[in-house]
Order: C-alpha cells, then structure tokens, then sequence
C-alpha cells in the first residue's frame, strides 16, 4: 500500500514485525498444548515463555543465507534460548504459522473494515434521512425515464451496503481459519488437539481438511467480500459524478475552504472523491481476480501463491478501508441542490406520465399492443410539437372515447407517483 493512501492501524497489521510476533505467539501456544498433554517439562515452557524472541536484522541476515524466512526466524528465535528450544516448531511445517498468522492478519484487518463498513452504512443512512420526499427524475440509459425520490435512489446504495455487511461477515468467517496439521495436514508428528488449543486460544476456527495449506478458496471469499465493498462504493460514486455534472447540478461532493478543483481552472470543483473511489474499485476487482488463481495448487500444496498473497491481502484490505472512510465522507458531506433537482424534474416535462395512462386504458379492457400504440403516438406528437402530454392527451378525440378527462388528470400526478417512498423505506428499515 503506498504512503498516499495508507491508514497506519492498518498498515501495522501487515508489518513484518507484527507478523513475526504473531509467529512467534502461535510457536508458544503450540508449546503450551503439548505441554497440557505432559509432553513438554513446565520448566521448559516457563524458559520458553520468559525468554523466547526474535530480532529482525539477525532474521535479516539469516534469510540472506539460507533463502527460506520461517528457517531464518526460527533460527533467530532459537539462539534467545537453551535447549529447551528443541519444543519450538515441534511437528510443525512452515505454513502451520504463516497460514495460521494470516488467519488472525485477515480477522484483525477484517475488523478494522467493518468498523469503517458500518460508518459508511450508516453515513447513506442519514442521506436517506435528509432527502425524504424530494421528487427527481429517475433515469435509465442516461435518459429521464420517470419520478424517483432523492431518499428512494440513496436507500438503494444504503441496502447494498447492508448486503457488503453480510458478505463481509460470511468472508470473514469463511478464511479467518488456522492449521497445526504438519507438512501435508495428517497432523502425522502432532495431535489434532494442539492445532484445536492454537486456534481456540487465538480466537479463530481449525481448517476442516487442510493439506500443507488452508485451502485458497476461503481466501478468495474474502476477497470477494471486499472487491463487493468497491463495487457499492463505485456504484454510488459513479451516482454522484453524474449528479455533480455542470448540466445536472443536483449534487455536490463536499468543498473545503482553500481546497482547490483545477491547477488550471479557478472556478473548477470536481467530483475527486468519487472519481477516486471509482479507480479503487478496480484495483479490488484486480486483486479478487488473483485470489481466484491462486486455489489451485499443485497436489498437497506449492507456493505459486505465496508471493501474490504478500501483494495483495494487505493492499486490498488497505485499499477497502481507506475506500470505506473516503465513502463514509462522501455520503455525510454530500450536498443536495434542491433548486436544481426541481429545475430538472420541471425540464423532464410530463412525458413520464405515458406508462400511467397506457395501464389505465389496459384496466378499461384495451389490449397492451393498442394502448401502447396511442400513448407512444400522443407521446411521440409533443415532443415534436412541444407541447406537454398532458395537453396533448386532453386533445385526442381517440383517447377521451375511452377515458375521461378526470381520469386522465388522477393518473397523470406526481404524488400519485411517488406515493409508496415511506413503505419501501420502512422495508428497508426493516431489513437491518
């Protein structure tokens, strides 16, 4: 994660030194559960406990020589002993505390983003608030389509960030596994109740069948989970560059006092935030891909994954947090220019009141085809003649045969429109 975008809390997580220490905990709690069993004397373990460390350079210059780093920290850790440090490592293969470390990275970083997740669900859920019942124009294709709600088009960013919620969750649950089952997961040299202690005492579940490895698809779960995070925060960004655009104008990013938009350009206020999230989006999608690569491993395990893996579960958790709390921003400091959303609604005409009357002539008994056929025909005239369509129906002998004028004046409302906004809103609420 580069310095521009990291979050120190996160970035401490992933560091080689609280990695090492996580090591080195997971070595003693396997110490520990060997000793319950009577085969570790308690002075050794007590040695063990006071005196067991590492030190990073000498880590350093071991890996130098002997190109493998679990080998350089165990040897690292074994000089700060006696004998009693024939226990450590004992029946253990390498990825027994690289895969279970990982376990406990993924949890704690795990944490941290859904901290950030619940900050962004509940910053779309005070937009909702602020924009009950303002009428705007629904669009589809780019185009006015018909009447929305601003609370209507925010919830549906809230409930998918609800579902980001859940899938995080299940991720989490899903890869947060260890394993203390030697080198192709026989637990051959190892009781199974060692790996049981290892992970109860660090508060994650044991691998159901693992080989040398906790199986990658579990990861790539989780990496689904976060890559779903970028594509809510995209989507919703994407929402608001187009709502910010000069010939919309009916939102607005958040703009500091003595921030500025364009190097070139004074009088520019950009959508960077949004823009920026958009970008993130794909590098979580880049990541997820890769995490889909790497499940599957030749045989009982190789380590085409490992190096990938050093990139990019630290980078996409970085990555979702930062995402989270610039969205968190975003939806909390977004403006809402009502004078132009009305502007706007006013500019759409009352063209999306065709589907309203086309239904009403179907509830009359008029096959779908022939009502389609009129309103498109009375539609199509006032746009060319522009006139409203409202006026133009009240015209046409055709369409006053079969309804009557009040009739067409009851479905042609906006309120009629926009009449469920409250119900749906409360299904939401519901939904938590």
């Amino acid at each position: 994660m580069i310095g521009r975008y990291a979050i120190p809390e996160m970035t401490e997580i992933w560091s080689r030194r609280s990695r090492f220490e996580r090591w080195l905990e997971i070595e003693i709690l396997a110490v520990e559960a060997r000793a319950e069993q009577g085969l570790v004397p308690a002075g050794d373990l007590e040695l063990i406990r006071r005196n067991a460390s590492f030190d990073i350079d000498r880590i350093d210059e071991i890996e130098a020589r002997v190109r493998h780093d679990v080998i350089a920290f165990l040897t690292s850790v074994s000089e700060s002993l006696g004998p009693e440090s024939r226990h450590i490592h004992y029946g253990m293969t390498s990825s027994d505390i690289l895969d279970t470390c990982l376990a406990t990275q993924m949890r704690d970083a795990g944490g941290l983003i859904r901290e950030a997740l619940v900050e962004y669900r509940d910053s779309l859920a005070g937009l909702v608030e602020r924009t009950r019942g303002i009428a705007c124009m629904g669009r589809t294709h780019g185009m006015y389509a018909e009447p929305t709600t601003m609370a209507l088009k925010m919830a549906g960013f809230l409930a998918e960030a609800k579902r980001c919620l859940q899938r995080l969750d299940a991720g989490l649950d899903e890869a947060c596994r260890g394993k203390i089952s030697g080198a192709v997961g026989t637990y051959a040299h190892l009781d199974p109740a060692v790996e049981e202690y290892v992970c109860r005492r660090l508060g994650i579940r044991s691998e159901t069948v693992s080989t040398q490895v906790v199986p990658r698809d579990r990861h790539a779960a989780f990496l689904y989970a976060l890559c779903s995070i970028g594509g809510a925060l995209e989507r919703f960004a994407t929402e608001v560059r187009h709502l910010q655009r000069t010939e919309v104008g009916e939102a607005e990013e958040r703009f500091g006092g003595g921030q500025k938009g364009s190097s070139a350009m004074p009088h520019k206020r950009n959508p960077i935030v949004s823009e920026r999230l958009c970008g993130m989006a794909r590098l979580l999608r880049g990541y997820l891909l890769v995490g889909l690569e790497d499940t599957a491993l030749w045989h009982e395990r190789d380590i085409s994954h490992s190096s990938a893996e050093r990139f990019v579960l630290p980078d996409a958790c970085g990555v979702a947090l930062y995402s989270l709390r610039k969205g968190a921003g975003l939806a909390a400091g977004l403006t809402i220019d009502e004078r132009a959303v009305r502007r706007n609604l006013k500019a759409a005409g009352d063209r999306f009141y065709s589907q309203s009357v086309m239904l009403a002539l179907v509830d009359t008994g008029m096959s779908r085809e022939d009502a389609y056929a009129l309103v498109q025909s009375l539609s199509m005239e006032a746009m060319s003649s522009g006139r409203g369509l409202l006026e133009a129906m009240l015209d046409s002998p055709d369409l006053l045969d079969v309804l009557s004028e009040d009739r067409i004046r009851e479905v042609c409302s906006l309120q009629r429109h926009l009449r469920n906004e409250n119900d749906i809103l409360r299904r939401l609420e519901a939904d938590d």
